[in-house]
């Protein structure tokens, strides 16, 4: 408290010699200058005729401050926004990496395939990629379109867009960008589906062992290979020192 009240006075007292200052400024320069008898009205009346300049560079001014203002709020709102999204992106990396593990905590689904889970969730990411980055300005609406007429031309996107659609609509819609990103989504996607059926995907290979798996499994055939010639070796030896 004690602390507390000495800053105080001390702010009293830079006021009060700030005001003082002020109040005495005209009587020091007429001392100083030497310029007695000085018609301060004549003066008043030429600082007077800079009033009209003084205003604007004073509206200039605060208006570059609104504007600083607006576009640090913006971007502190982008930042909050990021770091939501960023932390979605890490939540479904690690429910790709374990779909039985994970993918229950969403919800009950009505994707059997755990292939087709896995391309939802992907195809999810990939809309969540296009909306940051039509918002921010990083995709325009050129690539915006490509990029959903490549993604609706198959199967699996259309199957992501029609069990999506609803909550890209609850969540993007009340603002103007959010809006015009989905009436591009919703005619890319109509485009696609009059264009044709979709296009199944064919599937892929069996899965290729890795060079590191081939080695082990020879490895070990080897080893079991002069284990057994070994023992039969000893086997047959004690075979014929009991003859």
């Amino acid at each position: 408290m004690a602390r507390r009240a000495t800053r105080m006075l001390g702010l009293l007292a830079i006021a009060a010699i700030a005001l003082a200052a002020v109040l005495l400024s005209p009587f020091v320069l007429e001392e100083i200058s030497g310029s007695r008898g000085v018609d301060w009205n004549r003066l008043s009346q030429v600082g007077a005729a800079y009033g009209f300049t003084s205003a604007i560079v004073s509206a200039l001014a605060l208006a570059g401050v609104a504007v600083s203002l607006i576009v640090q709020n913006r971007q502190a709102r982008a930042e909050q926004i990021q770091g939501i999204r960023g932390y979605y992106l890490e939540l479904a990396r690690l429910e790709l990496e374990d779909m039985a593990l994970f993918q229950p905590v969403w919800g009950v689904t009505d994707i059997a395939d755990p292939d087709e889970r896995k391309r939802h969730v992907y195809a999810d990411l990939m809309m969540n990629y296009a909306w940051m980055g039509y918002e921010i300005g990083t995709i325009s609406e050129t690539l915006l379109r490509d990029m959903f007429a490549g993604m609706f031309t198959g199967a699996a996107g259309r199957d992501y867009w029609s069990r999506a659609h609803p909550s890209w609509v609850a969540r993007s819609s009340g603002s103007r960008i959010g809006r015009r990103f989905l009436s591009i989504v919703a005619e890319e996607h109509a485009r696609a589906v009059a264009a044709g059926p979709p296009v199944r995907a064919p599937r892929g290979p069996s899965p290729v062992p890795a060079p590191a798996a081939v080695a082990a499994r020879r490895w070990q055939a080897s080893a079991g290979a002069l284990i057994g010639l070994g023992t039969g070796l000893a086997l047959g030896s004690f075979l014929r020192s009991r003859r």
